[in-house]
């Protein structure tokens, strides 16, 4: 499986850290069956089509199809997992859900190299930064301090890296106001190249087991991602 930084479900896959949602799911599929073995092939968020169509690795996971795979061959399987990509602000005395409304003349913090909804999922720094005022960076902690330091007025982040973090730092709790606006749902894919080892079918089999075992529930929801019933989806 490729592994692109995306916290908290890969965390610096390059320094072969057995940490994070992709590990754990991975660590479920190996002890579910043994006609496959499933290993991390750490990529990047932009290296990652090349070394797909490369043959690097058989499978992105954690993907969607329109984060610039739409031209490259491959075969969805849905994960039948969901998080969202919200605002984040400091909380200031005054400030209401109205705040998030507009994006228009605020300075925004993000995630370089993330496909955005507000941005027609264009992911170009130049563009970013010229049309949303936008600055970049490769840390989402970095973009929340940005909020807290008044140095930026929202960051977009994933519900699941939110709760993470304030997970990680208690001290913050209560410092931020979070948009019930929500970007773009994140309704996760593993997407396998048409000469796979692993057939989409068989695939599939398995993440059902581990849904029906309750695998799935245990790896994902206490990091607040919804683990959905087979065939069902979130409104």
């Amino acid at each position: 499986m490729g592994a692109a930084y995306f916290p908290p479900y890969v965390n610096q896959p390059e320094k072969g850290l057995d940490i994070g949602l992709l590990p754990e799911l991975i660590q479920a599929l190996n002890r579910l069956q043994d006609q496959y073995h499933f290993v991390i092939v750490p990529t990047s968020l932009q290296r990652r089509f090349r070394d797909f169509q490369q043959g690097r690795f058989d499978m992105a996971i954690f993907e969607n199809p329109e984060w610039g795979w739409q031209n490259i061959p491959h075969v969805n399987v849905d994960l039948g997992l969901e998080d969202a990509e919200i605002f984040v602000a400091r909380k200031d005395p005054g400030r209401e859900q109205t705040y998030f409304t507009h994006l228009e003349g605020k300075r925004l913090a993000l995630f370089s190299g993330y496909h955005y909804e507000f941005a027609g999922f264009n992911s170009d720094p130049q563009y970013l930064a010229r049309h949303y005022n936008a600055a970049l960076t490769y840390s989402h902690d970095s973009n929340l301090a940005l909020v807290l330091r008044e140095r930026a007025d929202i960051a977009l982040v994933t519900r699941s890296y939110l709760f993470d973090f304030l997970a990680r730092n208690p001290q913050d709790m209560g410092k931020f106001l979070l948009s019930d606006r929500v970007d773009q749902v994140y309704h996760h894919y593993a997407l396998l190249r048409p000469d796979s080892a692993i057939s989409p079918v068989v695939l599939n089999g398995y993440l059902n087991q581990l849904r029906d075992n309750g695998e799935m529930v245990r790896i994902f929801s206490p990091m607040h991602v919804a683990v959905l019933p087979r065939g069902k989806r979130l409104p």
